[in-house]
């Protein structure tokens, strides 16, 4: 209770000051001149002045108010390790009930490192998190912040800053050993983009921290989740690594190195890098038997594409053409058969014959060249015309080992719509074809197809009466593909409409080139904040559930949803940053969440030295929570005045506000009712009774 004098006067302070300064000139000339009652009427002149001014007494009733206490606890993926989760629960539940005894404390837990959008998780912010908790909170009001961290904090404030208002102390307690140590393994430079099949040059570097001595290190490197290499490197020294990407699109490098015994965690064991692979321009053989409608209709399409390096022959005069024209008159160049199919086969991504018939071109034993080239790993595309059908055909050459089917010598000529298969749904290359999911299909007719015996690999497309039309194989490690008909430049004239030509050349030739988002059977993964989307794409009609393996090492099953058309995935909201490692079946693949050079495990070794200036400064004190015994040992709390120390050998101080609360006023007038009448009568009276005399 608060007791104050106040006025509240019953006219204006002017007009009181009016009234009263002739009255007071007149009493104070009274009092010189000593004129008898002089003093009688000073009191009374003084008696009416305060009745006028009504002197009030203020009675303020108020409450303390309490110390507000920020707890941030820190929940990062450091934390995680080694027993710090344990510890920091137990220390937290411990320092709940010491301020819980001290009712004019106020508690504000805060779980920091837990964030959300890209990159979360991937810095330690706690002193974000502690000025978002007292940003409602006066100064005065501040009784001090307690931090349980590992101490491995990233928004530390810089120079004399401490994040807190002057007289707030901040306390540190640790978490983790001070004998711990580790290894980690990380890219010193690494391109974001390299060109496929070419040597990329990259380094990277071993760190031991707190060890006193260690020799060479085994370090595995893994491609896009395969095993590639496995060398030796010193810690503490750059080490080069050239590798080769196989494949265009996104490809992940990632390091391996041995763990040492004891060390504090393995997770950052591994270091990945992400390279954006790059084809240099594709180089593609078209061997086009005699001219034909179609002929014009693929060379356009290779030459539209900037990627390509088109290498395009036409069989106009075969040997056995003989008319008597002298060779210096033709304006023909001989076929370089030998430089082609020969010295520089392998320097082609794709070989396409386009109605190419056996005519003594080729000698026999090239063809075995071409079928050993595409065993070997290169890629094959037959567009069939009746040729193929005939005794001329390519199926009567060596070459027949690597073609996926024989033909029967029948040559269906009539309308039909080519249409996808059950096969062809499911497949990358005749899947969701424009126009192709009607019946009947929304494109144009051909009118001409090859029968065949049955087919190896899948029948992606189908002709007249079933018959295959589109046959797509594996031949040892190349590929091979097929169209039974000469009839797809209809599409490309626009005839009844036409169709998508373009697209379905164009993926025929990327599957066959091994194009990873054109394989039959793959399982791919990728990352958006901390949502991982998983896509399995197979030709079967089920897909076993996902394996995924977080950074910490923890596992969970994921069942995949069925998309249709042999596409099942699912999304998984994921917490850790790190790199995740899908299974499924035979089938793995790699996502990285977050930042590949996330800051969180840059150093994961707990440590006082990050924390201690800005403790320090603050007039607070920074200790670690497991003694040498590897027992808790959570000091005690005090309230402390503000002038005081605000830390001791196992206790913690919180300075206590002096802030109140107002929750109501009294006012009593000293000059109303009867005591102020009596009064005002009393001095009237004593003037008239010596006025009297």
């Amino acid at each position: 209770m608060t007791l104050s004098l106040d006025f509240a006067p019953l006219a204006a302070w002017w007009l009181l000051a009016i009234v009263c300064l002739p009255v007071a000139a007149l009493v104070v000339w009274a009092l010189v001149s000593r004129t008898r009652g002089a003093a009688l009427r000073a009191g009374a002149a003084t008696a009416l002045a305060l009745a006028i001014a009504n002197p009030v007494i203020n009675e303020e009733e108020r409450a303390p108010l309490s110390t507000v206490v920020p707890l941030v606890v820190d929940r990062s993926q450091s934390q995680k390790l080694d027993g710090r989760p344990e510890t920091t629960d137990r220390a937290l539940d411990m320092l709940k009930d010491r301020l819980a005894r001290f009712p004019q404390f106020e508690l504000r837990e805060v779980d920091a490192g837990v964030t959300e959008g890209a990159g979360a998780g991937a810095e330690t912010r706690l002193f974000e998190a502690l000025s978002a908790a007292i940003r409602d909170v006066p100064p005065s009001r501040l009784g001090g912040a307690i931090m349980i961290t590992d101490g491995q904090v990233h928004d530390v404030p810089s120079g004399d800053e401490t994040g807190l208002p002057a007289g707030a102390p901040l306390h540190v307690l640790a978490t983790g050993r001070p004998d711990e140590f580790d290894r980690k393994i990380g890219f010193a430079q690494a391109p974001r983009f390299a060109i496929t099949g070419k040597p990329v040059a990259m380094t990277y570097r071993i760190t031991d921290t707190n060890v006193d001595e260690s020799g060479a290190a085994r370090v595995q490197i893994f491609l896009n989740g395969e095993l590639v290499a496995t060398e030796t490197a010193i810690p503490g020294v750059e080490t080069p690594l050239e590798l080769e990407l196989d494949r265009a699109g996104t490809n992940i490098v990632e390091l391996a190195v041995d763990g040492l015994d004891g060390e504090l965690t393995l997770s950052n064991n591994r270091a990945v890098a992400e390279l954006q692979g790059i084809r240099e321009n594709l180089r593609v053989l078209l061997v086009s038997g005699e001219p034909h409608s179609g002929e014009r209709t693929w060379r356009n399409l290779l030459k539209s594409d900037a990627s390509v390096d088109l290498v395009h022959f036409t069989i106009l005069r075969p040997p056995e053409k003989q008319d008597g024209t002298p060779i210096n008159q033709l304006s023909l160049i001989a076929f370089p058969t030998r430089e082609l199919f020969v010295e520089k086969i392998e320097d082609f991504d794709l070989i396409i014959f386009d109605r190419y018939q056996y005519r003594n071109v080729l000698p026999s034993l090239y063809y075995d060249y071409i079928a050993e080239y595409v065993r070997g790993g290169g890629a094959l595309l037959v567009a069939a015309g009746p040729e193929y059908a005939g005794e001329t055909s390519i199926a009567n050459t060596p070459l027949v080992s690597a073609l996926p089917a024989t033909p029967t010598g029948v040559v269906t000529a009539r309308g039909y719509f080519p249409r996808i298969s059950e096969e062809g749904r499911r497949h990358p290359v005749t899947r969701d074809l424009e126009g192709g999911t009607s019946e009947p299909p929304n494109w144009g007719r051909w009118f001409r197809a090859i029968d065949v015996d049955t087919p190896d690999g899948i029948v992606a497309m189908q002709g007249p009466d079933e018959q295959p039309l589109l046959v797509l194989n594996r031949f040892g490690e190349g590929r091979v593909g097929m169209i039974l008909s000469d009839h797809g430049w209809l599409w490309a004239r626009g005839f009844e409409g036409g169709g998508p030509h373009v697209g379905l050349y164009r993926r025929m030739a990327h599957w066959l080139m091994k194009e990873p988002e054109l394989e039959e059977e793959a399982l791919t993964a990728s990352t958006d904040g901390q949502t991982l989307s998983i896509r399995r794409q197979t030709m079967a009609d089920e897909a076993a559930p996902a394996i995924i393996r977080s950074p910490s090492g923890e596992e969970m099953e994921v069942a995949l949803e069925n998309n249709g058309n042999g596409i099942f995935s699912a999304q998984v909201e994921v917490g850790e940053v790190g790199l995740y490692e899908i299974s499924q079946g035979e089938f793995s693949t790699l996502a990285h969440a977050g930042p590949v050079d996330a800051p969180e495990f840059s150093s994961m070794i707990s440590t006082l030295d990050v924390l201690r200036p800005v403790a320090e400064a603050s007039g607070g004190s920074i200790r670690r929570l497991l003694d040498d015994s590897g027992s808790l040992d959570v000091p005690g709390i005090l309230p402390v005045r503000a002038t005081a120390s605000a830390a001791g050998g196992n206790w913690i101080g919180l300075r206590a506000t002096e802030e109140t609360e107002l929750l109501g006023v009294s006012r009593y007038s000293l000059f109303s009712g009867f005591l102020g009448l009596a009064l005002l009568l009393l001095v009237l009276a004593g003037t008239w009774v010596r006025e009297g005399r």
